[in-house]
């Protein structure tokens, strides 16, 4: 098995839209509001998963606070985040939970460079395995820190919101469902994602939807 497409530049992005914009005209009509759809590219390693970690269920803000002060204290390696104690973990902002979950990654030992040529799903399911880390952020961990083309995240509420608009759809699509019509779009379904998530945007501010 092979890792697929890796998305690296604005022009893959744009080789995907069209790409989909040729198959689906609900797409193609969707990115006509939408316009040209970012490339999100983000760092790979320990330091990303662990901000990712630091940012479920809170605010952004709160989550840049908080991750710019375990920047300051120097937690963004796993040897320093091993060695931590608790009250100084608790101290740059950590729950209880969040202190466990630091630890757990960082003695997780983890190749993050073997992760780079692995196949997506082996990508998850590494990464799952650790607690802390749900599908939702090992899924956008493989889209945007290692740049998969052919992934997708179907639990994101945004994505669920934007193809119930885009498809006329009664409910939000529940995660199976999702991830079953999401393979119409491969082998470009991180653009896809992409476009809905942008396309979620538009109709927040058209419809006012949450």
């Amino acid at each position: 098995m092979t890792v697929g497409r890796i998305i690296e530049t604005d022009e893959d992005v744009a080789e995907g839209m069209a790409w989909l914009a040729d198959r689906c005209p609900r797409m193609k009509a969707a990115y006509a509001q939408t316009g040209e759809l970012p490339l999100r590219r983000k760092p790979d390693g320990f330091a990303e998963l662990l901000s990712a970690i630091v940012g479920q269920q809170v605010s952004i803000a709160s989550a840049a606070a908080i991750w710019g002060r375990m920047r300051d204290a120097g937690f963004t390696t796993p040897e320093a985040c091993a060695a931590a104690r608790e009250d100084d973990l608790r101290k740059v902002g950590l729950s209880r939970q969040k202190i466990r979950y630091t630890h757990e990654l960082a003695r997780a030992e983890i190749d993050f460079d073997a992760l780079r040529r692995m196949p997506t799903g082996d990508v998850v399911k590494t990464l799952v395995a650790v607690p802390g880390i749900g599908p939702w952020t090992a899924e956008i961990y493989a889209m945007f820190s290692l740049g998969r083309a052919d992934v997708f995240a179907p639990g994101d509420l945004a994505l669920q919101e934007a193809a119930r608009v885009l498809y006329d759809l009664p409910d939000r699509p529940k995660d199976a469902a999702f991830r079953k019509m999401a393979e119409e779009w491969a082998p470009w379904r991180s653009v896809a994602a992409r476009l809905l998530w942008a396309y979620y945007r538009v109709a927040q501010q058209r419809d006012g939807i949450r």
